[in-house]
């Protein structure tokens, strides 16, 4: 009889699954919205900002894919886990859509989190719109240091890595790597996009630098605008003077560009090229493929060729199984917004008060994809921004089975400090 009970209670458990993952793999739309999860009464409602359209859909599309990775995952433990319906938005990367779509997910979702946005500026104004309606705002995918220091509101959490960080890191590699002195220090140019992301980024690399006492000399910073068409400019600019570091702090499609429109000219054996936050994208690997210069340094807040975790493996392999290509590293931002919520919510109950949701999620520990053996990434409470490995490689020829002929190697890893 109690063999007999348990056969059923494990029928039962793998049904459930079924469904469950049934759900997953099948979103729903309405409206022009996108529903993953529980599509009737789930335990938790989440409203996510993408854009899924024009040229940051990519970003928006993966992140999509990577919340159905997660809650598939959590629906192997659905005893443990809250049930959660994740509807998706498409932002067009326009802040004033982005907010009136969070008066939405709050007045007529009934949404307690918001998740994901890509840009930065977006995030600022939807962080306080969210504060106003006081849901909490997990970022997945903007990288603003701004966000968190000071912090833009006591709702807002960050689970993807931000500016400061990636300085941080590249200013190590800076120091450990490039001979410098007060005699002869390094000669550094930048360009990035002329917009708080790009702003922000420099002021971070440089208080990086003299923090650690690193001997430099800025010979130059250009700020072409977002989605600029013709780089030859400030390409030229770069190569008008002597320099031993050219930092470019690009993303998507403007990095493509401006290395395709470097290749023609001398710039990469002029001075050596680094990307320290979103160079390393696999998005950028793919469009470039043997256009990509070996070489050259690079980062992101995700790889698929690092670490080699089981975990990591999972998830990139998971991923290739839903879409039939690999993920940018907006997919695992996304997913690991939407298991930092489900932990959250199953470290305090459904009908938790927002000052026990605010003191977990602050004192949050997630195992992720990007997380290295014997590491996990936890959260710092006084900013809200989660504390994560960065890993510096450098391209190089490849034969994985990721089927690109440059992936990054000779990792250089640095740890947050706790």
């Amino acid at each position: 009889m109690i063999r007999t009970t348990m056969m059923i209670k494990n029928l039962t458990h793998r049904y459930v699954l079924v469904i469950l993952l049934s759900t997953l793999l099948h979103p729903s739309t309405v409206a022009g919205a996108i529903v993953l999860g529980e599509q009737n009464d789930a335990d938790i409602n989440v409203g996510c900002l993408f854009p899924l359209t024009g040229r940051g859909g990519l970003y928006g599309r993966d992140s999509q894919i990577g919340i159905q990775i997660a809650l598939e995952k959590l629906a192997q433990s659905p005893d443990v886990y809250p049930t959660l319906k994740v509807v998706i938005e498409d932002t067009r990367s326009k802040a004033s859509r982005a907010t009136r779509i969070v008066k939405d997910f709050v007045e007529k979702g009934r949404s307690r989190f918001i998740c994901g946005v890509v840009n930065s500026s977006v995030a600022w104004q939807v962080a306080k719109v969210a504060a106003q309606e006081e849901v909490f705002f997990i970022g997945t995918d903007h990288a603003s240091s701004r966000m968190t220091s000071p912090l833009v509101s006591p709702y807002y959490f960050r689970v993807n890595n931000n500016t400061q960080q990636s300085a941080i890191a590249g200013a190590k590699y800076i120091k450990e790597y490039f001979p410098n002195s007060a005699e002869k220090p390094i000669r550094i140019s930048h360009i990035a996009p002329d917009y708080d992301y790009g702003y922000t980024i420099w002021q971070d690399l440089v208080d990086a630098l003299d923090s650690l006492g690193v001997h430099y000399q800025v010979v130059t910073t250009l700020w072409p605008r977002l989605y600029e068409p013709n780089y030859s400019a400030f390409i030229k600019a770069l190569l008008e003077k002597p320099t031993d570091l050219v930092i470019n702090s690009m993303w998507g499609g403007d990095l493509v560009a401006f290395i395709q429109q470097a290749n023609n000219t001398s710039l990469f054996s002029h001075a050596k090229f680094a990307n320290f936050d979103t160079g390393g994208n696999y998005e950028v690997l793919v469009e470039l493929g043997k256009d990509l210069p070996e070489g050259l340094i690079m980062s992101a807040r995700h790889h698929n060729n690092w670490p080699h975790t089981p975990l990591n493996q999972w998830f990139v392999s998971r991923f290739y199984e839903l879409s039939g290509r690999y993920p940018s590293y907006a997919a695992e931002g996304a997913y690991s917004g939407i298991m930092a919520i489900a932990e959250a919510v199953h470290l305090t109950g459904v009908d938790a008060s927002n000052d026990a949701l605010k003191t977990a999620l602050e004192h949050l520990s997630l195992r992720l994809p990007e997380d290295p053996e014997g590491f996990s990434s936890f959260m710092d409470p006084k900013t809200h921004q989660l504390q994560q490995v960065i890993a510096i490689g450098t391209t190089t020829g490849s034969n994985s089975k990721l089927s690109l002929p440059r992936l990054l190697s000779h990792w250089k890893i640095y740890y947050p400090e706790r």
